[in-house]
């Protein structure tokens, strides 16, 4: 007989085992890890890489992809793919203006790719799921840093291995700054943290499980790679940048005490007017960079940063701010509503040289395209236009510098399935969502788009920097991995 427990477990995964029934069941009733308190671990920040070697204008990096044991959970040593034995992997620190060259060795038994996701690349360099390192080989991954600052990640894309290789540890933070930031009185030093969050499960020896889509049963919530820490924070104001390193878990971040963020960045780099948020979605792949400010909140104050799309209670509360008694700072030009509510935001960098302008994207549009995402039970695929990715085949072959505009459709309002877009190459902009204007901050710069079911979204974007093949695809990574992908060329004009 079943019980309450086995119940509960066994509903969850009924939409999951529409497409892996078998280990979908096995995944709802393994045995689970001995459980962490929630809070009771503190926060890791990822170091920072230095580089090997640097000239007048690059930086370079040597960086090894191999397994590594290490203590996720406490007291347990639990195998993960690292890059450089860190999990997440090394943050790196990166200046527009200033390339950056990594090394990748690949120390796997099999083939590896890394994708700077976000990123303006040449093809060579972007990370194709078809382009791997084979083992025991190394790559030079050369990046031009010729875009606006943005908080940018980087992941293992190896075709038909992306989905498990990032679920077990393969991704980092890759921030990059640019000379405007500098006019910005913005956090620097600790007080700029990137938080990489995601969602896992573990067996009863503490080592990663990995099914394909069971979303709905990976009840451990990571940042920086440890369950639900606590964070000592001081009396200051905080940027944090959310980055969704998850295969398939959606973020909806609140504050516990129902103060406000404020929104300064999304995917590809500033918002022109900051947004003050009650609640942010950062769905797989989504970043969103806010400011929070502990200044006059009192020493000894506990605050929670809250999931409150969480599919259980448990997964709610994902981190703890502890403030300390580090002396209130602040800078008059940022003011933002106090814990109190209030105030005011005069944070508006329109004036800023370079700063994005809200008509940004370029050119005449000079073709629509569709593309429509659904699962198709028949075939037990992930498809894109009723096609599964065909390495050989290229879907959109754009002249270089067009502008165009792509209405993305989710096919699952049945099942009820949720999917992202993501598009290798290019920054976009979100002209509507079901034929509603995106509000300002969820439309620009992005490169990647949330689709509930039976959303219809229209993107507009220029593709007026690289020549080459790339790839879009769906950022649930368990989708792309069977096999939610397409291919576009970019081509010279004719």
């Amino acid at each position: 007989m079943l019980n309450r427990r086995d119940a509960i477990k066994l509903g969850s995964v009924v939409g999951a085992a529409l497409v892996f029934p078998t280990k979908q069941l096995a995944s709802a009733f393994s045995d689970d890890p001995p459980g962490v308190p929630p809070f009771s671990v503190p926060l890791s920040i990822p170091p920072v890489l230095k580089p090997t070697r640097s000239t007048a204008d690059a930086d370079f990096y040597d960086m090894r992809i191999a397994e590594t044991e290490l203590e996720v959970l406490p007291g347990i040593r639990t195998k993960t793919l690292t890059f450089n034995g860190s999990f997440p992997g090394p943050t790196l620190r990166a200046r527009r203006g200033r390339a950056v060259v990594v090394r990748q060795f690949n120390g796997l038994s099999g083939p590896a790719t890394v994708h700077l996701h976000g990123a303006d690349v040449p093809a060579s360099s972007d990370g194709h799921p078809m382009d791997p390192i084979a083992p025991g080989q190394s790559r030079e991954y050369r990046y031009p840093n010729d875009q606006r600052a943005a908080t940018l990640w980087y992941h293992d894309h190896t075709h038909h291995f992306e989905g498990e290789r990032v679920y077990r540890g393969l991704s980092g933070a890759y921030l990059l700054s640019d000379p405007v930031d500098e006019l910005l009185p913005l956090p620097t030093g600790e007080f700029d943290v990137p938080l990489m969050l995601r969602d896992a499960k573990f067996d009863s020896k503490g080592q990663l499980v990995f099914v394909p889509d069971d979303f709905l049963n990976r009840p451990t919530v990571l940042v920086n790679g440890r369950p639900q820490p606590y964070f000592e924070v001081k009396r200051k104001l905080y940027r944090l940048r959310l980055i969704n390193g998850s295969n398939l878990e959606m973020f909806k971040f609140r504050l516990s005490t129902g103060a406000p963020f404020l929104q300064i960045a999304s995917d590809g780099g500033f918002l022109r007017v900051p947004a003050v948020r009650q609640e942010i979605d950062v769905w797989p792949a989504e970043r969103a960079e806010v400011l929070v400010d502990f200044r006059s909140v009192p020493p000894g104050t506990a605050i929670a940063l809250q999931n409150v799309a969480a599919l259980s209670e448990n997964k709610r509360d994902i981190l703890q701010f502890r403030v300390g008694d580090g002396g209130s700072w602040a800078k008059p030009e940022i003011a933002i509503p106090s814990w109190s509510g209030g105030g005011r935001v005069p944070l508006v960098r329109g004036q800023v040289p370079g700063w994005p302008a809200n008509n940004a994207l370029r050119g005449r549009v000079t073709r629509t395209r569709r593309f429509v995402l659904r699962l198709d039970l028949a075939k037990g695929q992930f498809v894109i236009n009723d096609q599964g990715f065909d390495p050989d085949r290229v879907d959109a072959t754009i002249e270089h510098g067009s502008t165009e505009i792509w209405e993305i459709v989710n096919d699952d309002a049945a099942l009820g399935i949720q999917h992202t877009l993501h598009l290798h190459l290019v920054q976009f902009r979100v002209l509507d969502r079901n034929g509603k204007p995106e509000p300002a901050h969820d439309s620009y710069p992005k490169d990647t788009v949330r689709l509930f079911p039976g959303d219809v979204v229209r993107i507009q974007a220029t593709f007026d920097s690289h020549l080459g093949r790339y790839p879009f695809h769906c950022h649930f990574l368990d989708h792309a991995t069977h096999s939610m992908m397409g291919q576009f060329e970019v081509v010279p004009k004719r």
